[in-house]
C-alpha cells in the first residue's frame, strides 16, 4: 500500500515559506540522515553488542510519518536526505518511503536522495532503488576476507554483500565502499582494498572507529588513527589531496597509482566539525544536533500533536539553536568506556 501524502503536503496555505535551517554559527543545514530502523541483520564488533536489545516495533514511526518528517526538512531547506539505519533495506516496506520521498527530487527541492547499507539486500532492491531516483549509495565493508568479515560482522555472509555490489553496479547505481579501520584487524589489507574499490570505479572512505556505545570490545583495542594509517600508505601510493566533497565530513585525495579517490573520516584525530551542515533524526523521531553529544529534540510528540507542521517546523527552530560548535569525541583511556553510551546503530550511520 502506498503512502498516502493527502494530509502532509507541504506548505499549501499560501502562507510565506518556513524558516530555512541556520545554526547559531550561520552553518546552514542542508543535510539530514534519518534512521528508519534501529535493527541490522549484522552485528558489526564496533556497532552493536552481540545480543541487542532492539526497540519494540510500536516505538517507531511509521513511514507516513518518516516521510512527513523529512518533507519538513525538504521545506525548511535539507537538499540531501540519506536514509541509514541499522540496515535501512531490512525495515518493512522501505520502497514504499523511498518512492514517495522521490517527489521531492521530480520538485527539484531535494538534490539527492541516498543511502548507507551494508549491501546484504542490494540484490533485492537495487534496481528498485535506481528507479526512484537513487543515483549513488554507499557501502560498509571493511574487509574482503571472508573469516575477518565474519569475525567483524559476527553474522554476515560476505559473498551475498559483494552480489548485492555487482547488483549495484549492474543497476546503474554509483557505489562508495566505507571502511573502519580496525587496528590488529584490517589495518594491513588497506592496500588491497583500495585497489579493489578503485578497480572497480568505487570510491573508497576510510573511517576512524568512533567511541559509541558499550559493544562488548575495547574502544583502545579497536582504535587505529587514520593518521597513522594514511602515513603508511603514503609509503606505497602517491596521495594528492583534491577539492573533492559529497557533503559529508570525508577528506579526499586522488591515488595517483590507482586514478580513484581515498576519503579519510577522522573524528578524533582530525576535528570536522567547522563546515558541518548535517543533523540525524532517529527512527523513534529524536533529532540529534550533532553525533558526539547527548542534547537532543523530540519531534515525535510535535508531529503527532497536529495534522499541521506549525509545532513541528517550531520544534526543528528551536532545536538548531542548540546545536553545538562541535563534537566531544574522545576515547576514555582510563576507564576504557565509550565517549557517549548510545549506540551507532540507534543514531544512524
Amino acid at each position: 500500500m502506498g503512502i498516502d501524502t493527502s494530509t502532509i503536503e507541504l506548505d499549501r496555505s499560501g502562507n510565506r515559506p518556513p524558516r530555512a535551517l541556520v545554526d547559531p554559527f550561520a552553518r546552514a543545514i542542508t543535510y539530514l540522515r534519518v534512521s528508519v530502523t534501529d535493527r541490522c541483520d549484522f552485528r558489526c564488533v564496533y556497532c552493536m553488542s552481540e545480543n541487542m536489545a532492539f526497540l519494540p516495533k510500536a516505538e517507531l514511526l511509521s513511514l507516513e510519518e518518516l516521510d512527513r518528517l523529512c518533507s519538513a526538512f525538504i521545506a525548511k531547506g535539507v537538499t540531501k536526505l540519506r536514509l541509514t539505519g541499522g540496515e535501512p533495506l531490512v525495515r518493512r516496506g522501505i520502497m514504499t518511503l523511498v518512492s514517495s520521498l522521490s517527489r521531492h527530487l521530480g520538485t527539484g527541492a531535494l538534490k539527492e536522495l541516498t543511502l548507507t547499507t551494508n549491501a546484504s539486500q542490494l540484490s533485492k532492491y537495487a534496481s528498485e532503488l535506481k528507479s526512484y531516483g537513487v543515483e549513488r549509495i554507499n557501502v560498509s565493508l571493511d574487509t574482503l576476507d571472508p573469516d575477518k568479515f565474519r569475525a567483524i560482522t559476527r553474522w554476515g555472509d560476505l559473498g551475498k554483500v559483494l552480489a548485492g555490489i555487482d547488483a549495484a553496479q549492474a543497476a546503474g547505481l554509483n557505489v562508495k565502499i566505507n571502511a573502519v579501520a580496525l587496528k590488529g584487524v584490517n589495518e594491513d589489507e588497506t592496500p588491497q582494498l583500495i585497489e579493489w574499490a578503485h578497480g572497480r570505479g568505487m570510491d573508497l572512505t576510510l573511517i576512524e572507529v568512533m567511541p559509541l556505545g558499550d559493544v562488548g570490545e575495547g574502544r583502545l583495542e579497536q582504535y587505529l588513527p587514520l593518521s597513522m594509517v594514511r602515513a603508511k600508505l603514503s609509503e606505497r601510493f602517491t596521495l594528492d589531496e583534491i577539492d573533492y566533497r559529497t557533503g559529508g565530513p570525508a577528506r579526499y585525495f586522488k591515488v595517483k597509482e590507482t586514478g580513484g579517490r581515498l576519503g579519510f573520516i577522522t573524528p578524533l584525530t582530525h576535528n570536522f566539525c567547522e563546515t558541518c551542515n548535517r543533523v540525524r533524526i532517529t527512527c523513534t523521531g529524536t533529532l540529534y544536533m550533532c553525533l558526539g553529544h547527548e542534547d537532543a529534540a523530540d519531534l515525535r510528540s510535535p508531529l503527532r500533536a497536529s495534522e499541521a507542521n506549525d509545532l513541528l517546523y517550531a520544534a526543528i527552530d528551536e532545536a538548531i539553536t542548540r546545536k553545538p560548535k562541535g563534537h566531544d569525541f574522545v576515547i576514555d583511556r582510563r576507564h576504557k568506556r565509550p565517549a557517549l553510551n548510545r549506540h551507532m546503530s540507534v543514531t544512524g550511520g
